[in-house]
């Protein structure tokens, strides 16, 4: 017996996600410990703000370096989880339900140290201009000096390979429940068109029922010169970049101006 569960945002999703989340990035003190060369960059007192928290590993492992933490999300459902998660490990993070687009209300220009956007979260911001306001939000809450870590799929990678179907080669075990991860690409044919992503959950429980979650995304690619431009023109400046176009994913931190 199959049961489908179809959802629109991740306010469902949320409640499987840890599935998508590699297992060296699970445990949030590991998370965090993959970003020691920018964080080593913060001054004493520093303030981070996650946007995109997700289920909050980052948020959590930051905050678990005694570093003040702020984590947002677009979902209600993915900042509850971030709550619950810090709850569980003793961790001092704020966590609020905020798009790129509300953050400036929210938080005073300058606010921050640093600015996490991780997790190939960017895309789902609309094409040019809704990365581009994102982009402006992120940076605006930035001090002089301080930087904004961003990671990315190769989205010419992506649109190279075409509209597929990406099954998990191996069965994904997450408290104690058996699932496998399904993404569905629908590729465009042109860049600047809006692309899809469905991403489905199937897990298993001990009796053979199966219950799949899915979720069918849009999102918006971007190639690596255009995001360069972009976190140009937001005053930002490229201080490191992991780009490689035979890689899945890439890095940037850009340095405020």
């Amino acid at each position: 017996m199959t049961e489908v569960v179809v959802v629109t945002d991740y306010d469902v999703l949320a409640e499987v996600y840890e599935w998508l989340i590699s297992d060296a990035k699970l445990p949030p003190a590991e998370f965090a410990a993959s970003f020691d060369d920018v964080l080593s960059l913060l001054p004493a007192d520093a303030r981070v703000l996650d946007c995109s928290c997700g289920t909050g590993q980052l948020a959590v492992g930051l905050a678990g370096r005694g570093i003040q933490v702020v984590a947002t999300d677009a979902s209600e459902a993915m900042v509850r989880r971030t709550a619950g998660l810090a709850e569980e490990f003793g961790a001092s993070v704020r966590a609020i339900r905020a798009s790129w687009e509300e953050l400036p209300d929210h938080f005073e220009d300058g606010t921050f140290d640093m600015v996490f956007c991780v997790g190939n979260s960017l895309h789902h911001a609309a094409g040019a201009t809704g990365r581009g306001a994102a982009l402006e939000s992120m940076s605006r809450l930035l001090r002089p000096g301080g930087r904004l870590v961003l990671t990315s799929r190769t989205w010419e990678r992506v649109r190279a390979r075409g509209s597929r179907l990406d099954i998990g080669d191996r069965l994904v075990r997450r408290n104690g429940r058996d699932a496998v991860v399904v993404y569905r690409w629908e590729i465009a044919p042109n860049w600047e068109e809006e692309h899809h992503i469905e991403i489905a959950i199937a897990q298993i429980d001990a009796t053979g029922l199966v219950l799949v979650r899915s979720e069918l995304l849009s999102c918006w690619p971007y190639q690596y010169e255009e995001l360069q431009a972009e976190l140009h023109q937001v005053g930002l400046r490229t201080e490191v970049s992991t780009f490689d176009l035979e890689a899945e994913n890439y890095t940037v931190v850009g340095r405020k101006v």
